[in-house]
């Protein structure tokens, strides 16, 4: 059953959310549109506090909303804007929590709030790379896209098992690979291969690639592709061009 967020908010509350949290409904999804100073210096001092609600799948509400913005801000796209906690904002809430050193859970909960409040850096997994870059971090199953060196989208991924697969007659070890490698093949769309569907897909070695798919869990699953949540499989597709560095580590 689905609950309504309520927005009775005490008067602490109130003060509390609008020291991080932006109320402009204007979405920004660049990341040379957001801010690069010190998370404080920006939202304020303010600890969430402890009795905020906490969220989950299914809720609505303004907070939703709210909390969808802040995290497009910081570049965890949480898909199209709206007042439900859906799979898109589900993905992007891993995204976050993951990046800030917190265990991915379905609900934004009180670390949760305390990190959207003073959020970490997102920092580079190859310092040394190319200002347009894709990084993979298979450790934390976390995709960040560069551009002008800075980080324009970062999205929860789910990687190759490590296991054996047979499928369809094709077999193999499900290893997504790791290296320095470029984007070299583009599919548009919706496209059908041996192993499955794969939506907006960046091919970087080989058949191997990062494309949009319905069914991105928190562990590694696929057959060594990257899996990105469908709603960002296209703005990457967009702004990842061909021969543009891809870093798997």
């Amino acid at each position: 059953m689905r609950r309504i967020v309520q927005c009775f908010l005490t008067a602490n509350m109130v003060l509390a959310l609008t020291a991080f949290l932006p109320f402009d409904m204007e979405r920004t999804g660049m990341a040379s549109q957001r801010y690069s100073g010190p998370p404080a210096a920006r939202f304020g001092h303010a600890a969430a506090p402890p009795q905020f609600p906490t969220l989950q799948l299914g809720d609505k509400g303004n907070l939703i909303r709210e909390v969808q913005v802040r995290l497009d801000r910081l570049g965890f796209s949480p898909g199209p804007l709206g007042s439900e906690y859906g799979p898109a904002l589900r993905a992007a809430v891993w995204a976050f929590q993951k990046a800030n050193g917190l265990p991915p859970v379905d609900r934004v909960d009180s670390p949760t709030w305390r990190a959207l409040a003073h959020p970490e850096r997102v920092r580079p997994l190859v310092p040394s790379g190319e200002p347009a870059r894709v990084e993979i971090d298979l450790r934390r199953q976390l995709l960040t896209a560069w551009q002008d060196d800075k980080p324009a989208l970062v999205s929860h991924i789910s990687t190759g098992t490590g296991e054996h697969y047979c499928k369809n007659g094709h077999c193999g070890v499900a290893v997504t690979p790791v290296g320095d490698f470029r984007a070299w093949w583009r599919t548009s769309g919706w496209t059908k291969g041996p192993l499955g569907e794969q939506f907006y897909t960046v091919y970087f070695n080989g058949g191997i690639g990062f494309h949009g798919s319905e069914l991105v869990p928190r562990h590694p699953a696929s057959h060594g592709c990257i899996r990105v949540p469908l709603h960002n499989a296209r703005p990457l597709f967009q702004m990842v061009q061909t021969g543009e560095p891809v870093y798997v580590r």
